[in-house]
């Protein structure tokens, strides 16, 4: 692409996903890149990249200072008087859609971003107008789980989808999800995979099994992440006196798994950590055996990308997009939903298998990154779905 854009990106908050940070930050090295959040406090800005607040959702000052400063700039009296009644009122919803068209009114975006359908809301005014193209992201429970299980949620989805130019879909399964939501013939639907820096994820070249096996998950304590079958399988490995032990980092406090580990007599064998620097995750992933996946829904996890792309043995559910990363026992091993004894076999068959077999498959899953999940690669196909959104939306 060849004309410089100035391309909003809106995920909620300043705190973006590692995704949309390299994202912002790749595609700034070409072209005006906007973050838009509701909140205006981060530590570390990225390069290159410019903030901009359409209200704090934390801190009433700030958003009265913001909501004040976008009208009185905007030299537009029915603004200023809209932002008045709208403070006294407590209209905060409201207010956060003005200062929203207000920003949006300084900047004149080529295109905007939108990360996930829950902030559909606040951009209802922009859709309706069709001023600016808008390219949504499917990806996730908002996508795979939610409107299948909230009728008006996918009653509100069927309305808005149609007026949403573009969309970018995490993996070719999430795409399919996706028109079931909403498909039309001239639906523009672009699968762009998330890409790495690879130059900052080193393959680890000597791979040694622990005594015992050292087994880690990573990820946010929720249902869908299948945590408990994998606590399931670890009982199955004390049974069978397979000696491991496995941590589940971003776990701690979680009642059920703690009842769980207490209740099978796991304790000492499973640890749950809490969260942890993006550093201290892949230093946990280079002293790991195996990073477990039991998911039932994903669309293509992140952290099995960094995983595999660091030589880090996956066992994955077939959940969501993970069969377009993980070919069974060729990148990974795959294992059907809820199966803990399945899982717990597989990872017997990893403990028993001659390391050169598993040295090839950690090489032809990182090959796989290469080819499927290279930063450069994400980036140039995100410019095209831009490209062709905005083509698509001046004719």
């Amino acid at each position: 692409m060849s004309k410089r854009l100035t391309i909003v990106i809106f995920d909620g908050s300043f705190k973006t996903t590692s995704f949309i940070n390299r994202l912002a930050v790749g595609l700034s090295k070409q072209h005006d890149v906007y973050i838009l959040g509701l909140n205006e406090v981060l530590s570390h800005k990225l390069q290159n990249v410019t903030y901009r607040s359409i209200g704090s959702n934390t801190n009433k000052l700030r958003f009265m200072l913001t909501s004040l400063i976008l009208a009185f700039k905007s030299l537009r009296i029915p603004m200023l008087t809209n932002t008045f009644l709208y403070l006294i009122k407590g209209k905060r919803i409201l207010l956060q859609k003005q200062n929203l068209n207000l920003v949006l009114d300084q900047l004149r975006p080529d295109i905007i971003h939108l990360q996930w359908p829950s902030v559909i809301p606040l951009f209802e005014d922009v859709l309706m107008v069709q001023q600016f193209p808008v390219v949504l992201s499917q990806r996730g429970y908002h996508i795979n789980v939610r409107p299948f299980v909230n009728a008006e949620n996918m009653q509100y989805l069927k309305e808005w989808f149609p007026k949403i130019a573009g969309f970018h879909s995490v993996s070719q399964a999430i795409s399919k999800t996706g028109d079931m939501i909403y498909k039309a013939p001239n639906k523009l639907d672009g699968v762009i995979y998330t890409g790495l820096p690879l130059n900052r994820f080193p393959f680890r070249t000597l791979y040694k099994r622990h005594q015992p096996l050292k087994l880690i998950s990573i990820g946010r304590s929720h249902w869908k992440k299948g945590f408990d079958d994998a606590i399931l399988a670890c009982k199955h490995l004390l049974d069978l006196e397979i000696p491991f032990t496995y941590t589940i980092v971003g776990g701690a406090d979680d009642e059920q798994l703690l009842y769980m580990t207490h209740d099978l007599g796991l304790t000492g064998f499973v640890s749950l950590e809490p969260k942890c620097s993006q550093n201290e995750v892949y230093d946990k992933m280079n002293e790991a055996d195996m990073l477990l996946m039991p998911s039932l829904e994903e669309g293509i996890a992140n952290v099995a990308v960094e995983a595999m792309a660091l030589g880090l043995p996956v066992i994955s559910t077939t959940c969501g997009g993970m069969e377009e990363l993980i070919t069974n026992e060729e990148t990974g091993w795959l294992i059907p939903l809820r199966s803990p004894l399945i899982l717990a076999k597989a990872i017997i068959g990893l403990q028993k298998a001659p390391i050169e077999t598993i040295n090839e498959v950690r090489k032809q899953a990182r090959l796989k990154i290469e080819q499927q999940h290279a930063e450069g690669l994400m980036i140039t196909d995100m410019e095209n779905l831009y490209e062709k959104t905005i083509g698509s939306f001046k004719n």
